[in-house]
């Protein structure tokens, strides 16, 4: 089937997962992962399957995640997951002449530099129109925050690689902090408390899964879920070896990396204006991104803040369904963009 028509592509490129958006569909919900072939360079597997690969390769296999803190760290393996990701979006949808028109959400705090890398990669996957929009910015679309009226929404993010804070009015970020601290650094967390407190080596996935089940950002749940078993290597005996974690532990070891998350927060309401400051007095705070189900935070967040938290209704998707309502109204929210070509 050949057709002439443009076809749009919003695209969260996250740290952990890459989601695309194409006619208001979910058609990638993966994770930021390729398995190549140390000798040939030859992509073996892309997200969900190169994770299962991820930890337990022979030497000629090598698991790559392509992006590190929100941004571009392999532009070559970057371009081979994009290209993979968009060969998967279109599978089954007829082969297509068209235009490719991309929107792609990036951190607030990203460079220049780093903007032309997603542009590049973009431009080499054979997107003719590229745009840029900042992840709080489509957060806050994603969530139906109306970000064009003089009005003060604070929106939080926290992602795989960064957490992104941003008060947002009349269609512009009034102020906001991009800290390199989040999801990734919350497993590093657990990875070295478990190393330290049990004497057990555990693998990514393993500390991924932990805070999935039994993470916590405080001590005290209403309704904390069960401890779980986990495997792992026992450092001096070098065998494997089975312990059991709870959420109060978890709590423990991430504990300096939520505080860090607290002290961005507040020091983004510092800057606030004062008008746009009585807005989220009234309003509160919204949490969306992964981070935003880790049990607990919204209630830690307010008691620092003194102020309401809203988690939202779907934070995992909230970036992705943003960029893609604002690349489907271009005419609209043009403006917004971080970029463009």
């Amino acid at each position: 089937m050949f057709s002439l028509f443009t076809k749009n592509f919003a695209i969260d490129l996250g740290t952990a997962n890459t989601l695309i958006i194409c006619n208001n569909e979910i058609v990638v919900n993966e994770p930021s992962i390729v398995a190549l072939n140390r000798d040939t360079k030859e992509v073996i597997a892309v997200g969900h399957e190169a994770l299962m690969m991820h930890g337990k390769t022979p030497e000629n296999i090598r698991t790559i995640r392509p992006l590190k803190d929100g941004v571009i760290a392999d532009f070559t393996v970057a371009e081979q997951m994009l290209r993979a990701f968009i060969r998967q979006a279109n599978k089954g949808r007829g082969f297509w002449l068209s235009t490719i028109r991309m929107m792609i959400c990036v951190p607030s705090g990203i460079t220049d530099v780093e903007k032309r890398a997603v542009r590049d990669s973009a431009e080499h996957v054979g997107a003719r129109e590229v745009y840029l929009i900042q992840e709080p910015m489509a957060a806050a679309i994603g969530i139906g925050l109306n970000v064009r009226e003089p009005k003060g929404h604070m929106v939080i993010d926290i992602g795989g690689g960064t957490t992104e804070i941003a008060v947002i009015s009349l269609g512009g970020i009034v102020c906001q902090e991009s800290i390199r601290i989040a999801g990734d650094e919350l497993n590093m967390a657990i990875k070295e408390y478990i190393r330290k407190e049990f004497e057990l080596d555990i693998g990514e996935r393993t500390a991924e899964r932990i805070k999935i089940h039994v993470g916590a950002a405080v001590k005290d749940l209403k309704n904390p879920p069960e401890p779980i078993e986990i495997q792992g290597k026992h450092v001096r005996k070098g065998i494997p070896a089975t312990i059991k974690i709870g959420y109060q532990q978890v709590a423990e070891a991430i504990d300096k990396a939520v505080e860090e998350i607290e002290k961005a927060i507040l020091k983004t309401l510092e800057a606030a204006l004062p008008e746009v400051a009585s807005d989220i007095y009234a309003e509160g705070i919204y949490l969306t991104g992964g981070g935003a189900l880790l049990r607990g935070l919204d209630e830690r967040i307010s008691k620092k803040t003194e102020l309401k938290v809203h988690i939202a209704e779907d934070p995992l998707k909230a970036v992705a369904k943003g960029t893609a309502i604002a690349l489907e109204n271009l005419h609209q929210y043009r403006y917004l963009f971080a970029g463009e070509r």
